[in-house]
């Protein structure tokens, strides 16, 4: 599986099924009928793609967006979930995390207290992380059979953010409107800062 089936898998996975567990069960289902190696493709794709998107800038646009409630398990899930609204919305992102305020999964949660997003709503899709090892153990017989296949790859996955970018306060209000303008228009940083 190369990138470009990579994400016509995800987008597929988008437009066939709703919810967050119904792509996962989706995904699981069409890799449990590939080979094993196309199963490593996936996964080692979807860990190349976190790359880019794992900065301190990123970081602080999802809290932002999360009104400040973005632990490290919180960002790396942040990234599936971007990873997962497609390679358009993904790209955009990536080139200037402000430009997530164009995102309409983003938009759509704008304007409301966090305690009225829907489960399926959040900004984070931490299942995506096993779609590739759940797949990888069902077609070959074997538990955590992709960690070994992974390894005889020479790939290293992660678990969770490594940063590559200089730190910033993300609690600094003068430095969340300069970095990231449109979002802090959408979810002005002051309904949870303490100024």
């Amino acid at each position: 599986m190369d990138i470009v089936g990579f994400w016509l898998l995800l987008g597929r996975s988008a437009r066939e099924t709703t919810g967050p567990e119904q792509r996962c069960r989706w995904l699981e289902h069409r890799l449990s009928g590939v080979s094993p190696a196309h199963i490593v493709d996936f996964q080692v794709h979807l860990d190349t793609t976190r790359r880019p998107i794992d900065t301190y800038a990123m970081w602080g646009a999802a809290s932002l967006i999360m009104g400040g409630l973005c632990s490290d398990d919180g960002f790396w899930y942040f990234q599936a979930w971007l990873i997962g609204q497609g390679q358009h919305w993904y790209q955009l992102a990536a080139r200037n995390p402000d430009n997530l305020a164009d995102i309409p999964a983003v938009r759509g949660l704008a304007g409301r207290r966090l305690s009225q997003w829907a489960h399926e709503e959040w900004p984070e899709w931490e299942e995506l992380d096993y779609v590739a090892s759940r797949a990888h153990s069902h077609v070959t017989g074997q538990e955590n059979s992709l960690d070994g296949a992974l390894a005889a790859r020479g790939h290293v996955s992660f678990s969770s953010p490594i940063p590559t970018d200089s730190a910033w306060d993300f609690g600094n209000l003068t430095e969340i409107q300069r970095r990231l303008p449109q979002l802090a228009g959408l979810f002005p940083p002051q309904r949870y800062l303490r100024t």
